[in-house]
């Protein structure tokens, strides 16, 4: 799941408009901001195998610490406090908690049975990876609907609000498709896990960017996100 991730991302605006879309991204890419990291101090592990499923060439071997249930829940309720304790709101808590763990939900959807429990338990996945039509209608069609509220749920302040927003929609769906007919296999596991590090710092950025040139929509009042 890629941009499944993102379109969560985006509509989450909708129930907590305070909250920078920068944070949103940060909440549902939390588990693949840490996973390279921890790739690369040789933690976790993943090995290229053209042929794993028919949409990824990828066989993730191990990654309980950030892919697992019950850490991906911990990680959401640390992550969660943190920002109530700076900001305040329950709600907020309880959304930013639930996006990290909305993490583990998408792939479990995708992934071969090699989404843990938690770390040393059970492995489960339902394998849409396997197709790869399937694959792509389930996350193009959370993608249009995520950025169709996000959309629908704040405005452009400027002409940057409006076309660094259309950039970064634009890009992120051209990236999947590029990844989804990519003719070769990525050169190595430390190229993917560079690739993600960078990638986990520029589009929440660009979120955030985009995000402070565009309001919320009220009908008496306009909120800036924080």
């Amino acid at each position: 799941m890629f941009i499944g991730h993102f379109a969560v991302g985006f509509a989450a605006k909708r129930v907590i408009p305070r909250v920078s879309l920068a944070v949103l991204f940060f909440a549902v890419l939390f588990a693949d901001i840490l996973w390279p990291v921890l790739v690369l101090l040789g933690v976790e592990s993943v090995r290229i195998e053209p042929g794993a499923t028919a949409y990824t060439p990828l066989t993730f071997l191990s990654y309980p610490w950030s892919h697992s249930l019950v850490m991906l829940v911990v990680w959401g309720l640390v992550l969660g406090a943190a920002y109530r304790g700076i900001f305040g709101g329950r709600r907020t808590f309880a959304v930013l908690a639930a996006l990290v763990v909305s993490h583990w939900v998408l792939d479990w959807m995708t992934h071969a049975p090699d989404m843990p429990l938690y770390p040393g338990g059970p492995k489960y996945g339902l394998v849409l990876w396997n197709s790869i039509g399937g694959t792509m209608a389930v996350e193009l069609l959370l993608y249009a609907v995520g950025v169709w509220l996000y959309a629908a749920t704040t405005r452009a302040r400027d002409g940057v609000g409006r076309w660094a927003f259309l950039a970064l929609a634009t890009t992120l769906g051209l990236i999947y498709l590029a990844n989804s007919f990519a003719p070769e296999p990525p050169p190595s596991v430390t190229v993917i896990a560079v690739v993600a590090i960078a990638a986990s710092v520029l589009f929440p950025a660009w979120a955030w960017w985009v995000d402070r040139q565009r309001e919320f929509r009220t009908q008496n009042s306009e909120v800036r996100a924080d």
